[in-house]
C-alpha cells in the first residue's frame, strides 16, 4: 500500500445522446416509435496522483479551443464541449493547487479528443508521457485512414513528445500503481489500479462510462466500440479485480459518480 493522495480535475462537461454511452438506451417501440432520447452531461474529469516517486497527470481532457475550430464540427455536434473554453488544462491545474511545472510524468488512458486534448503542453519537454503501444498504433492508423475510430484529432498528440511507450497487459511503473490494458472501446484503452492505505482504486477510463456499462452489462453504444467481445472480457476482468481486491471501481463518464468523486479534491 502506497502513502498517495488522488486528486479530481474538473475539465468541464460534454453534452451528447445518452445512447452513445449505453446501447439501446432509447428504443421505440410500436406504440412510441419515435421517442425522445435522453440528451444529457456528462463529465470530463483528469486525475493527479501525487506519489512518493512523482506527480502523474492521469489524462490532459478536452482541448481548450474544442469550441472554436480544433473539433470538427460533426464531433462537436456529438459531443458539444460547451464549456471547453472555460476549463484550460493550466487553469483546471491551478484551481486544483498544482501547475503544469508540477507535473513529472503524464499517464494517456488512451488518445480520444476529449483525453488527449493537453498533450500539448508537454509538446518540447522531456516529460515522459505513458500510453500503451497498440493506442498510438490505432490512434495514427484511425486519424491518418478513413478507418479505426472517427473520435481522434491527430493535432491532440501528434506533437515532440517523451512516449513512455507501454507494450504489456500489466506494467507497473510506480510503487503500487499498475497500469493495465482494457481492450474494448479502443485496442490500448489502459486503466489503472492504485493500492492506497485505506482502499484500492481501479480506474477503468472509457472501457465503463456509466453504473449501467458495469453493473448491468450494458455495452457502449452508437459505434464507440472497437470490439464487443474484448470489451466483455474485459468487463469480467475488471470484476475479477474488484472482488480479488475488494477495489472502488470508477467509471469515465458517470455523472452521479463523479458528484461523489468530486468531494476528493
Amino acid at each position: 500500500m502506497v502513502t498517495a493522495t488522488v486528486d479530481v480535475i474538473d475539465r468541464g462537461g460534454l453534452l451528447c445522446d445518452l445512447n452513445y454511452m449505453i446501447e439501446g438506451n432509447t428504443l421505440g417501440t410500436y406504440d412510441e416509435p419515435n421517442p425522445e432520447t435522453e440528451y444529457a452531461e456528462i463529465p470530463v474529469y483528469n486525475l493527479v496522483i501525487d506519489h512518493p516517486e512523482g506527480t502523474i497527470l492521469w489524462d490532459t481532457g478536452n482541448h481548450e479551443d474544442a469550441l472554436d475550430g480544433h473539433w470538427p464540427e460533426g464531433l462537436k455536434q456529438a459531443f458539444y464541449p460547451h464549456d471547453a473554453d472555460e476549463h484550460t488544462l493550466e487553469g483546471d491545474l491551478e484551481t486544483a493547487g498544482y501547475g503544469l511545472d508540477d507535473i513529472d510524468y503524464v499517464f494517456q488512458t488512451h488518445l480520444h479528443l476529449d483525453h488527449a486534448g493537453g498533450l500539448h503542453h508537454f509538446d518540447g519537454t522531456d516529460v515522459p508521457v505513458f500510453v500503451h503501444e497498440e493506442e498510438i498504433k490505432f490512434a495514427y492508423y484511425s486519424a491518418k485512414t478513413d478507418e479505426g475510430s472517427a473520435a481522434y484529432i491527430l493535432e491532440d498528440f501528434d506533437h515532440d513528445l517523451n512516449w513512455e511507450v507501454l507494450h504489456r497487459d500489466r506494467e507497473t511503473h510506480f510503487e503500487d500503481v499498475e497500469f493495465i490494458r482494457f481492450p474494448g472501446h479502443t485496442p490500448g484503452l489502459t486503466g489503472t489500479m492504485i493500492h492506497l492505505e485505506d482502499e484500492t482504486l481501479v480506474f477503468t477510463g472509457d472501457e465503463i462510462y456509466q453504473a449501467e456499462n458495469y453493473e448491468e452489462e450494458m455495452p457502449l453504444g452508437a459505434g464507440l466500440l472497437w470490439s464487443k467481445r474484448h470489451w466483455f472480457e474485459t468487463l469480467q476482468r475488471i470484476k475479477d479485480l474488484q472482488r480479488q481486491y475488494d477495489a472502488t471501481v470508477v467509471y469515465g463518464h458517470d455523472p452521479d459518480q463523479y458528484e461523489a468523486l468530486s468531494g476528493w479534491s
